[in-house]
Protein backbone atom coordinates (compact mmCIF):
# COMPACT_ATOMS: atom_id res chain seq x y z
CA UNK A 1 0.00 0.00 0.00
CA UNK A 2 1.74 3.45 -0.82
CA UNK A 3 1.69 6.34 2.06
CA UNK A 4 -0.23 9.35 1.29
CA UNK A 5 1.32 12.15 3.58
CA UNK A 6 -0.07 15.07 1.81
CA UNK A 7 -3.46 16.48 1.07
CA UNK A 8 -3.78 16.14 -3.29
CA UNK A 9 -5.30 13.72 -5.85
CA UNK A 10 -3.15 10.79 -6.74
CA UNK A 11 -3.73 8.20 -9.36
CA UNK A 12 -2.82 4.22 -9.18
CA UNK A 13 -2.46 1.93 -11.51
CA UNK A 14 -4.34 -1.17 -10.48
CA UNK A 15 -4.96 -4.58 -12.66
CA UNK A 16 -8.65 -5.86 -12.48
CA UNK A 17 -10.21 -8.96 -14.07
CA UNK A 18 -8.92 -11.86 -15.50
CA UNK A 19 -5.49 -11.97 -17.29
CA UNK A 20 -6.39 -14.14 -20.66
CA UNK A 21 -4.43 -17.31 -22.05
CA UNK A 22 -3.00 -17.00 -25.32
CA UNK A 23 -3.00 -20.07 -27.01
CA UNK A 24 0.18 -21.94 -27.85
CA UNK A 25 1.43 -23.09 -31.30
CA UNK A 26 0.53 -26.74 -32.35
CA UNK A 27 2.22 -27.06 -35.36
CA UNK A 28 5.69 -26.80 -35.13
CA UNK A 29 7.92 -29.82 -36.66
CA UNK A 30 11.56 -31.13 -35.74
CA UNK A 31 13.66 -33.08 -38.55
CA UNK A 32 16.63 -34.95 -37.92
CA UNK A 33 18.46 -36.43 -40.86
CA UNK A 34 21.36 -36.09 -42.83
CA UNK A 35 22.24 -32.67 -45.48
CA UNK A 36 24.45 -31.71 -47.84
CA UNK A 37 25.99 -28.98 -45.60
CA UNK A 38 25.09 -26.94 -42.35
CA UNK A 39 25.48 -26.46 -38.81
CA UNK A 40 25.60 -29.31 -36.98
CA UNK A 41 23.98 -31.08 -33.71
CA UNK A 42 22.50 -27.34 -33.81
CA UNK A 43 18.59 -26.93 -34.17
CA UNK A 44 17.94 -24.57 -36.77
CA UNK A 45 14.98 -22.93 -37.39
CA UNK A 46 13.43 -22.19 -41.37
CA UNK A 47 10.50 -21.52 -41.72
CA UNK A 48 10.36 -22.26 -45.62
CA UNK A 49 12.25 -24.48 -48.40
CA UNK A 50 14.04 -21.52 -49.85
CA UNK A 51 15.91 -21.32 -46.00
CA UNK A 52 15.87 -24.88 -45.69
CA UNK A 53 18.17 -25.10 -49.24
CA UNK A 54 20.64 -22.25 -48.51
CA UNK A 55 21.39 -23.56 -45.00
CA UNK A 56 21.44 -26.88 -45.42
CA UNK A 57 21.39 -27.77 -49.23
CA UNK A 58 19.77 -29.44 -52.39
CA UNK A 59 17.91 -32.98 -52.39
CA UNK A 60 20.79 -35.23 -51.66
CA UNK A 61 21.02 -39.12 -53.10
CA UNK A 62 20.67 -41.68 -50.14
CA UNK A 63 19.19 -39.20 -47.55
CA UNK A 64 15.30 -38.61 -47.05
CA UNK A 65 15.59 -35.35 -44.86
CA UNK A 66 15.26 -32.75 -47.87
CA UNK A 67 12.45 -34.66 -49.35
CA UNK A 68 10.37 -34.65 -46.01
CA UNK A 69 10.77 -31.20 -45.84
CA UNK A 70 10.27 -29.98 -48.87
CA UNK A 71 6.79 -31.92 -48.67
CA UNK A 72 6.12 -30.79 -45.04
CA UNK A 73 6.25 -27.09 -46.52
CA UNK A 74 4.38 -28.83 -49.75
CA UNK A 75 1.20 -29.76 -47.45
CA UNK A 76 0.47 -26.55 -44.94
CA UNK A 77 3.80 -27.11 -42.47
CA UNK A 78 5.06 -23.73 -41.28
CA UNK A 79 8.57 -23.37 -39.44
CA UNK A 80 10.59 -26.56 -38.31
CA UNK A 81 13.63 -27.08 -36.68
CA UNK A 82 16.34 -28.94 -38.41
CA UNK A 83 19.22 -30.94 -36.66
CA UNK A 84 21.97 -32.21 -39.25
CA UNK A 85 23.47 -35.29 -37.72
CA UNK A 86 26.16 -37.74 -39.40
CA UNK A 87 28.33 -35.12 -41.15
CA UNK A 88 31.92 -37.08 -40.30
CA UNK A 89 32.06 -38.39 -43.84
CA UNK A 90 34.18 -36.57 -46.64
CA UNK A 91 32.72 -35.05 -49.36
CA UNK A 92 34.71 -34.38 -52.50
CA UNK A 93 35.93 -31.64 -53.70
CA UNK A 94 34.98 -29.62 -56.84
CA UNK A 95 38.31 -29.55 -59.19
CA UNK A 96 38.70 -28.55 -62.95
CA UNK A 97 41.96 -28.00 -65.35
CA UNK A 98 43.56 -25.33 -66.75
CA UNK A 99 44.38 -26.36 -70.62
CA UNK A 100 48.33 -25.12 -71.73
CA UNK A 101 48.24 -22.32 -74.53
CA UNK A 102 50.88 -24.30 -76.33
CA UNK A 103 48.79 -27.47 -76.56
CA UNK A 104 45.00 -26.95 -75.35
CA UNK A 105 44.66 -30.93 -75.26
CA UNK A 106 47.04 -31.14 -72.34
CA UNK A 107 46.87 -29.06 -68.87
CA UNK A 108 49.63 -27.87 -66.67
CA UNK A 109 47.79 -26.97 -64.00
CA UNK A 110 44.71 -28.76 -62.02
CA UNK A 111 42.51 -26.40 -59.98
CA UNK A 112 40.81 -27.89 -56.23
CA UNK A 113 38.33 -26.17 -54.23
CA UNK A 114 39.24 -25.70 -50.84
CA UNK A 115 35.95 -26.05 -49.29
CA UNK A 116 35.09 -29.88 -50.21
CA UNK A 117 31.25 -30.67 -51.55
CA UNK A 118 28.51 -28.74 -54.04
CA UNK A 119 29.78 -25.07 -52.90
CA UNK A 120 32.94 -25.86 -54.40
CA UNK A 121 30.92 -26.06 -57.98
CA UNK A 122 30.19 -22.12 -58.00
CA UNK A 123 33.77 -21.43 -58.34
CA UNK A 124 35.07 -19.95 -61.58
CA UNK A 125 38.42 -19.16 -62.55
CA UNK A 126 39.53 -17.25 -65.64
CA UNK A 127 42.83 -17.11 -67.51
CA UNK A 128 43.61 -13.34 -69.09
CA UNK A 129 46.75 -11.35 -70.29
CA UNK A 130 48.79 -9.63 -67.60
CA UNK A 131 48.89 -6.56 -67.39
CA UNK A 132 52.64 -6.39 -67.43
CA UNK A 133 52.67 -8.77 -70.78
CA UNK A 134 55.52 -11.42 -71.48
CA UNK A 135 55.86 -15.01 -72.54
CA UNK A 136 55.03 -16.64 -69.28
CA UNK A 137 53.03 -14.02 -67.76
CA UNK A 138 49.19 -14.06 -67.24
CA UNK A 139 46.46 -12.70 -64.73
CA UNK A 140 44.21 -15.30 -62.64
CA UNK A 141 40.88 -14.20 -61.87
CA UNK A 142 38.61 -16.35 -59.05
CA UNK A 143 34.97 -15.97 -58.74
CA UNK A 144 32.45 -17.37 -56.69
CA UNK A 145 28.52 -17.34 -57.39
CA UNK A 146 29.42 -14.69 -60.54
CA UNK A 147 31.40 -12.40 -58.39
CA UNK A 148 35.31 -12.10 -58.76
CA UNK A 149 36.74 -12.45 -54.99
CA UNK A 150 40.53 -13.16 -56.28
CA UNK A 151 43.03 -11.53 -58.03
CA UNK A 152 46.31 -12.59 -58.81
CA UNK A 153 48.36 -10.59 -61.56
CA UNK A 154 51.60 -10.64 -63.22
CA UNK A 155 51.87 -14.52 -61.94
CA UNK A 156 54.12 -17.17 -63.71
CA UNK A 157 54.76 -20.83 -63.89
CA UNK A 158 58.37 -20.47 -63.22
CA UNK A 159 59.65 -20.94 -59.74
CA UNK A 160 60.20 -17.60 -57.52
CA UNK A 161 57.82 -15.50 -55.76
CA UNK A 162 55.73 -14.66 -58.59
CA UNK A 163 55.17 -18.67 -58.94
CA UNK A 164 51.11 -18.87 -59.53
CA UNK A 165 50.91 -22.14 -56.94
CA UNK A 166 52.47 -20.57 -54.75
CA UNK A 167 50.87 -17.12 -54.77
CA UNK A 168 47.51 -18.70 -54.55
CA UNK A 169 48.80 -20.84 -51.31
CA UNK A 170 49.80 -18.11 -49.74
CA UNK A 171 46.40 -15.60 -50.24
CA UNK A 172 43.43 -17.58 -52.02
CA UNK A 173 41.10 -19.09 -49.62
CA UNK A 174 38.90 -20.37 -52.13
CA UNK A 175 41.12 -22.53 -54.09
CA UNK A 176 44.17 -24.20 -54.05
CA UNK A 177 46.62 -25.27 -57.33
CA UNK A 178 48.53 -28.30 -58.21
CA UNK A 179 50.93 -28.72 -61.58
CA UNK A 180 50.39 -31.62 -63.36
CA UNK A 181 53.22 -33.43 -65.26
CA UNK A 182 56.80 -33.31 -65.65
CA UNK A 183 56.62 -30.64 -68.75
CA UNK A 184 58.40 -27.73 -68.74
CA UNK A 185 57.21 -24.36 -67.25
CA UNK A 186 56.60 -22.50 -70.27
CA UNK A 187 54.57 -25.15 -71.12
CA UNK A 188 52.23 -25.12 -68.09
CA UNK A 189 51.41 -21.77 -69.13
CA UNK A 190 47.62 -21.83 -69.04
CA UNK A 191 45.39 -20.40 -72.21
CA UNK A 192 43.47 -17.52 -71.82
CA UNK A 193 39.86 -18.69 -70.67
CA UNK A 194 37.00 -19.43 -68.68
CA UNK A 195 36.12 -23.02 -66.81
CA UNK A 196 34.53 -23.91 -64.22
CA UNK A 197 34.88 -25.95 -60.97
CA UNK A 198 32.86 -29.09 -60.87
CA UNK A 199 32.62 -32.56 -58.91
CA UNK A 200 31.58 -31.41 -55.87
CA UNK A 201 29.83 -33.84 -54.03
CA UNK A 202 27.50 -34.28 -50.70
CA UNK A 203 29.17 -35.89 -47.65
CA UNK A 204 27.83 -39.26 -46.85
CA UNK A 205 29.39 -40.47 -43.31
CA UNK A 206 30.54 -43.44 -44.06
CA UNK A 207 29.03 -44.88 -40.38
CA UNK A 208 25.70 -44.07 -38.74
CA UNK A 209 24.87 -45.49 -35.31
CA UNK A 210 21.91 -44.87 -33.26
CA UNK A 211 23.34 -43.09 -30.89
CA UNK A 212 24.05 -39.80 -33.58
CA UNK A 213 19.93 -39.63 -33.97
CA UNK A 214 19.33 -39.83 -29.99
CA UNK A 215 22.12 -37.65 -29.27
CA UNK A 216 22.92 -36.13 -25.52
CA UNK A 217 20.69 -33.62 -23.92
CA UNK A 218 23.61 -31.96 -21.99
CA UNK A 219 26.17 -31.63 -25.23
CA UNK A 220 22.38 -30.32 -27.57
CA UNK A 221 23.09 -33.21 -29.91
CA UNK A 222 20.16 -35.45 -32.35
CA UNK A 223 16.99 -35.09 -30.96
CA UNK A 224 17.55 -35.23 -27.04
CA UNK A 225 19.21 -31.43 -27.77
CA UNK A 226 15.24 -30.59 -28.54
CA UNK A 227 14.66 -30.86 -24.91
CA UNK A 228 15.99 -27.01 -25.00
CA UNK A 229 13.18 -25.75 -27.69
CA UNK A 230 9.94 -25.80 -26.10
CA UNK A 231 7.76 -25.01 -29.14
CA UNK A 232 8.57 -28.28 -30.65
CA UNK A 233 5.04 -30.01 -31.49
CA UNK A 234 6.51 -32.85 -33.62
CA UNK A 235 9.06 -34.97 -34.31
CA UNK A 236 10.33 -37.13 -37.39
CA UNK A 237 13.52 -38.74 -38.41
CA UNK A 238 13.13 -39.77 -41.71
CA UNK A 239 16.92 -40.42 -42.44
CA UNK A 240 16.70 -43.34 -39.80
CA UNK A 241 15.02 -45.39 -42.57
CA UNK A 242 17.51 -43.90 -45.27
CA UNK A 243 20.70 -45.65 -42.79
CA UNK A 244 18.76 -48.59 -42.69
CA UNK A 245 18.14 -49.04 -46.36
CA UNK A 246 21.82 -48.43 -47.34
CA UNK A 247 22.89 -51.31 -43.90
CA UNK A 248 24.17 -48.48 -42.01
CA UNK A 249 21.90 -49.98 -38.61
CA UNK A 250 20.16 -52.94 -38.19
CA UNK A 251 16.35 -53.68 -37.53
CA UNK A 252 17.16 -53.71 -33.49
CA UNK A 253 18.85 -50.57 -33.81
CA UNK A 254 15.57 -48.78 -35.89
CA UNK A 255 13.44 -49.77 -32.97
CA UNK A 256 15.91 -48.51 -30.36
CA UNK A 257 16.23 -45.08 -31.90
CA UNK A 258 12.30 -45.13 -32.44
CA UNK A 259 11.73 -45.99 -28.92
CA UNK A 260 14.60 -43.28 -27.75
CA UNK A 261 12.12 -41.02 -30.10
CA UNK A 262 8.84 -42.05 -28.11
CA UNK A 263 10.59 -41.79 -24.92
CA UNK A 264 12.22 -38.22 -26.00
CA UNK A 265 8.22 -37.41 -26.45
CA UNK A 266 6.56 -38.73 -23.29
CA UNK A 267 9.71 -36.97 -20.97
CA UNK A 268 8.60 -33.42 -22.42
CA UNK A 269 4.64 -34.33 -22.41
CA UNK A 270 4.10 -31.31 -24.93
CA UNK A 271 5.27 -33.42 -28.93
CA UNK A 272 4.05 -36.47 -30.51
CA UNK A 273 6.75 -38.85 -32.72
CA UNK A 274 5.74 -39.27 -36.27
CA UNK A 275 7.32 -42.99 -36.76
CA UNK A 276 8.11 -44.59 -40.28
CA UNK A 277 7.24 -48.00 -40.95
CA UNK A 278 11.08 -49.82 -42.82
CA UNK A 279 10.36 -50.02 -46.59
CA UNK A 280 8.81 -52.79 -48.99
CA UNK A 281 6.93 -53.99 -46.22
CA UNK A 282 2.76 -55.74 -47.82
CA UNK A 283 0.05 -55.86 -45.37
CA UNK A 284 0.80 -58.73 -43.50
CA UNK A 285 4.68 -57.67 -42.58
CA UNK A 286 3.56 -54.44 -41.49
CA UNK A 287 1.06 -56.27 -39.03
CA UNK A 288 3.49 -58.24 -38.00
CA UNK A 289 6.29 -55.49 -37.63
CA UNK A 290 4.35 -53.04 -36.07
CA UNK A 291 2.62 -55.93 -33.24
CA UNK A 292 5.17 -58.64 -33.18
CA UNK A 293 8.53 -56.77 -33.77
CA UNK A 294 8.04 -53.17 -32.34
CA UNK A 295 5.49 -53.38 -30.42
CA UNK A 296 4.84 -49.72 -29.35
CA UNK A 297 2.08 -48.57 -26.77
CA UNK A 298 1.80 -44.91 -26.83
CA UNK A 299 -0.05 -41.98 -26.79
CA UNK A 300 2.95 -40.05 -28.00
CA UNK A 301 3.37 -41.95 -30.98
CA UNK A 302 2.21 -42.05 -34.33
CA UNK A 303 2.53 -44.22 -37.45
CA UNK A 304 1.80 -44.06 -41.05
CA UNK A 305 1.76 -46.90 -43.85
CA UNK A 306 3.06 -47.02 -46.36
CA UNK A 307 5.76 -45.36 -48.56
CA UNK A 308 4.74 -42.52 -50.86
CA UNK A 309 6.37 -41.96 -54.44
CA UNK A 310 7.52 -38.38 -55.18
CA UNK A 311 9.45 -37.19 -57.96
CA UNK A 312 13.61 -36.75 -57.01
CA UNK A 313 15.19 -33.92 -58.88
CA UNK A 314 18.45 -35.48 -58.50
CA UNK A 315 18.05 -38.97 -59.82
CA UNK A 316 15.20 -37.35 -62.41
CA UNK A 317 12.67 -39.75 -61.61
CA UNK A 318 10.08 -41.00 -58.95
CA UNK A 319 10.97 -42.80 -56.01
CA UNK A 320 9.96 -43.90 -52.96
CA UNK A 321 10.19 -41.83 -49.29
CA UNK A 322 9.17 -42.24 -45.83
CA UNK A 323 5.58 -40.03 -45.43
CA UNK A 324 6.42 -38.68 -41.74
CA UNK A 325 7.08 -35.07 -43.58
CA UNK A 326 4.42 -35.12 -45.77
CA UNK A 327 2.18 -36.30 -42.13
CA UNK A 328 3.19 -32.96 -40.18
CA UNK A 329 2.71 -30.68 -42.84
CA UNK A 330 -0.95 -32.13 -43.09
CA UNK A 331 -1.06 -32.15 -39.81
CA UNK A 332 0.05 -28.14 -39.35
CA UNK A 333 -3.05 -27.46 -42.39
CA UNK A 334 -5.50 -29.16 -40.48
CA UNK A 335 -4.70 -26.98 -37.95
CA UNK A 336 -4.22 -24.11 -39.39
CA UNK A 337 -7.86 -24.31 -41.33
CA UNK A 338 -9.99 -26.33 -38.77
CA UNK A 339 -7.91 -26.50 -35.30
CA UNK A 340 -6.27 -28.46 -33.68
CA UNK A 341 -9.09 -30.55 -32.39
CA UNK A 342 -9.77 -31.68 -35.83
CA UNK A 343 -8.69 -35.02 -36.28
CA UNK A 344 -5.73 -34.63 -39.20
CA UNK A 345 -7.51 -37.25 -41.44
CA UNK A 346 -8.96 -37.60 -44.55
CA UNK A 347 -6.33 -34.72 -45.93
CA UNK A 348 -5.21 -35.17 -49.70
CA UNK A 349 -1.10 -36.13 -49.61
CA UNK A 350 -0.08 -32.80 -51.58
CA UNK A 351 2.94 -34.28 -53.79
CA UNK A 352 2.51 -37.58 -53.73
CA UNK A 353 2.48 -39.52 -57.45
CA UNK A 354 1.28 -42.62 -55.94
CA UNK A 355 1.81 -45.28 -53.09
CA UNK A 356 4.40 -48.15 -52.12
CA UNK A 357 1.33 -50.57 -51.98
CA UNK A 358 -2.62 -50.25 -53.10
CA UNK A 359 -3.99 -51.34 -49.86
CA UNK A 360 -7.52 -52.70 -50.13
CA UNK A 361 -10.70 -52.32 -47.40
CA UNK A 362 -10.06 -56.20 -46.08
CA UNK A 363 -6.58 -55.34 -45.61
CA UNK A 364 -7.25 -51.79 -44.01
CA UNK A 365 -9.64 -53.49 -41.79
CA UNK A 366 -6.68 -55.61 -40.12
CA UNK A 367 -4.26 -52.65 -39.85
CA UNK A 368 -6.44 -50.30 -38.06
CA UNK A 369 -7.36 -51.87 -35.07
CA UNK A 370 -3.49 -51.95 -34.52
CA UNK A 371 -3.28 -48.37 -34.20
CA UNK A 372 -1.36 -48.43 -38.18
CA UNK A 373 -2.25 -45.37 -39.92
CA UNK A 374 -2.92 -46.25 -43.86
CA UNK A 375 -2.20 -43.81 -46.64
CA UNK A 376 -5.14 -44.97 -49.50
CA UNK A 377 -5.35 -43.94 -52.87
CA UNK A 378 -9.58 -43.40 -53.95
CA UNK A 379 -10.83 -43.34 -57.39
CA UNK A 380 -11.48 -39.79 -58.55
CA UNK A 381 -10.36 -38.05 -54.69
CA UNK A 382 -6.64 -38.81 -55.18
CA UNK A 383 -4.63 -39.97 -51.81
CA UNK A 384 -5.78 -39.21 -48.95
CA UNK A 385 -4.43 -40.26 -45.25
CA UNK A 386 -7.35 -42.69 -43.63
CA UNK A 387 -6.22 -42.98 -40.24
CA UNK A 388 -6.05 -41.06 -37.29
CA UNK A 389 -5.01 -43.36 -33.91
CA UNK A 390 -1.89 -42.94 -31.78
CA UNK A 391 0.11 -46.47 -30.99
CA UNK A 392 -1.48 -46.52 -27.09
CA UNK A 393 -3.53 -49.53 -26.13
CA UNK A 394 -5.74 -47.07 -24.27
CA UNK A 395 -9.54 -46.48 -25.72
CA UNK A 396 -8.93 -42.61 -23.86
CA UNK A 397 -5.92 -41.78 -25.79
CA UNK A 398 -6.81 -43.51 -29.23
CA UNK A 399 -7.20 -40.60 -31.20
CA UNK A 400 -4.07 -38.33 -32.40
CA UNK A 401 -6.20 -35.16 -32.37
CA UNK A 402 -7.16 -36.04 -28.32
CA UNK A 403 -3.60 -36.11 -27.59
CA UNK A 404 -2.93 -33.32 -29.77
CA UNK A 405 -5.33 -31.07 -27.92
CA UNK A 406 -4.68 -31.85 -24.67
CA UNK A 407 -1.11 -30.76 -25.46
CA UNK A 408 -2.74 -27.23 -26.48
CA UNK A 409 -4.24 -26.96 -23.26
CA UNK A 410 -1.73 -27.88 -20.70
CA UNK A 411 0.58 -26.34 -22.87
CA UNK A 412 -1.57 -22.56 -23.06
CA UNK A 413 -2.28 -22.90 -19.36
CA UNK A 414 0.82 -23.47 -18.19
CA UNK A 415 2.68 -20.34 -20.10
CA UNK A 416 -0.63 -18.42 -19.18
CA UNK A 417 -0.67 -18.53 -15.91
CA UNK A 418 2.93 -17.83 -14.86
CA UNK A 419 1.88 -14.62 -13.23
CA UNK A 420 0.23 -16.90 -10.82
CA UNK A 421 3.51 -18.00 -8.76
CA UNK A 422 4.64 -15.89 -5.71
CA UNK A 423 0.94 -14.51 -5.01
CA UNK A 424 -0.61 -14.62 -1.93
CA UNK A 425 -2.34 -17.89 -1.43
CA UNK A 426 -6.00 -16.90 -0.96
CA UNK A 427 -9.17 -17.12 -2.08
CA UNK A 428 -9.12 -14.09 -3.88
CA UNK A 429 -6.30 -15.44 -6.17
CA UNK A 430 -8.23 -18.91 -6.38
CA UNK A 431 -11.28 -16.70 -7.74
CA UNK A 432 -9.09 -15.23 -10.50
CA UNK A 433 -7.00 -18.43 -11.41
CA UNK A 434 -10.30 -20.03 -12.24
CA UNK A 435 -11.86 -16.83 -14.00
CA UNK A 436 -8.84 -17.05 -16.19
CA UNK A 437 -8.31 -20.85 -17.37
CA UNK A 438 -12.34 -20.64 -17.45
CA UNK A 439 -12.65 -17.86 -19.75
CA UNK A 440 -9.83 -20.03 -22.03
CA UNK A 441 -11.49 -23.06 -21.99
CA UNK A 442 -14.82 -21.24 -23.16
CA UNK A 443 -12.88 -19.96 -26.44
CA UNK A 444 -11.70 -23.50 -27.01
CA UNK A 445 -15.41 -24.64 -26.31
CA UNK A 446 -16.65 -22.05 -29.01
CA UNK A 447 -14.18 -22.91 -31.43
CA UNK A 448 -15.58 -26.81 -31.50
CA UNK A 449 -12.88 -28.49 -29.17
CA UNK A 450 -15.04 -29.15 -26.70
CA UNK A 451 -18.23 -31.54 -26.74
CA UNK A 452 -21.06 -30.28 -24.68
CA UNK A 453 -24.34 -27.97 -25.18
CA UNK A 454 -23.02 -25.65 -22.81
CA UNK A 455 -19.57 -24.44 -21.28
CA UNK A 456 -20.91 -26.31 -17.89
CA UNK A 457 -21.49 -29.74 -20.37
CA UNK A 458 -17.88 -29.44 -21.62
CA UNK A 459 -15.20 -28.70 -18.80
CA UNK A 460 -15.41 -27.79 -15.24
CA UNK A 461 -12.16 -25.57 -13.31
CA UNK A 462 -12.01 -26.34 -9.64
CA UNK A 463 -9.89 -24.35 -7.21
CA UNK A 464 -11.08 -23.77 -3.70
CA UNK A 465 -11.03 -24.98 -0.31
CA UNK A 466 -11.66 -28.53 -1.03
CA UNK A 467 -8.78 -29.38 -3.42
CA UNK A 468 -6.53 -26.44 -1.39
CA UNK A 469 -6.05 -27.59 2.67
CA UNK A 470 -3.93 -25.67 4.86
CA UNK A 471 -1.42 -28.03 4.68
CA UNK A 472 -0.96 -27.81 0.69
CA UNK A 473 -1.07 -23.96 1.51
CA UNK A 474 1.88 -24.51 4.17
CA UNK A 475 4.03 -26.40 1.06
CA UNK A 476 3.56 -23.49 -1.06
CA UNK A 477 0.79 -25.29 -3.50
CA UNK A 478 -1.46 -23.74 -5.67
CA UNK A 479 -3.92 -26.73 -6.68
CA UNK A 480 -6.29 -26.36 -9.86
CA UNK A 481 -8.16 -29.55 -10.94
CA UNK A 482 -9.38 -29.28 -14.75
CA UNK A 483 -11.62 -31.75 -16.33
CA UNK A 484 -12.38 -31.19 -20.35
CA UNK A 485 -14.78 -33.33 -22.68
CA UNK A 486 -12.68 -33.66 -26.05
CA UNK A 487 -14.31 -33.96 -29.33
CA UNK A 488 -13.47 -37.65 -30.99
CA UNK A 489 -13.52 -37.95 -34.50
CA UNK A 490 -16.65 -40.36 -36.34
CA UNK A 491 -14.24 -42.80 -37.60
CA UNK A 492 -17.03 -44.92 -38.25
CA UNK A 493 -20.26 -43.34 -40.19
CA UNK A 494 -22.82 -45.71 -40.26
CA UNK A 495 -26.15 -45.33 -41.78
CA UNK A 496 -29.23 -47.99 -41.05
CA UNK A 497 -31.42 -47.90 -44.21
CA UNK A 498 -34.82 -50.67 -43.84
CA UNK A 499 -37.14 -50.82 -46.09
CA UNK A 500 -40.68 -50.52 -45.35
CA UNK A 501 -44.25 -50.12 -46.58
CA UNK A 502 -45.41 -46.60 -47.17
CA UNK A 503 -49.05 -47.11 -45.94
CA UNK A 504 -50.74 -46.92 -49.48
CA UNK A 505 -54.16 -48.24 -49.49
CA UNK A 506 -56.65 -48.80 -52.16
CA UNK A 507 -59.96 -47.64 -52.28
CA UNK A 508 -63.03 -47.23 -55.31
Amino acid sequence: MPNYLSPGVYVQEVEAGSRPIEGVGTAVAAFVGLAQKGPVNQPTLVTNWSQFANAFGDFMEGSYLAHSVYGYFLNGGGACYIVRIGADGHSPAAQAELPSAKDKALAGLRVLALEAGQPGNEITVEVSEASQPAEDTFKLLVSKGGKVEETYDNVTTRKGKNNVVTAVKNASKLIQLEEIGTAAALEKVPAPGKVTLQGGGAAMPARVTPDEYVGNSADRTGFAGLEAIDNVTMLSVPDLMAAYQRGLIDADQVKAVQLAMIAHCELMGDRVAILDAPPGLNAQQIREWRVDKAGYDSKYATLYWPWIKVFDPVAGQATFVPPSGHMGGIWARSDDTRGVHKAPANEVVRGAISLELQVTKGEHDQLNPQGINVIRAFPGRGIRVWGARTLSSDPAWRYINVRRLFNFIEGSVLLGTQWVVFEPNDMALWQRVKRTISAFLVRVWRDGALFGATPNEAFYVKCDGENNTSESIDAGQLIVEIGVAPVKPAEFVIFKIAQFSGGASLSE
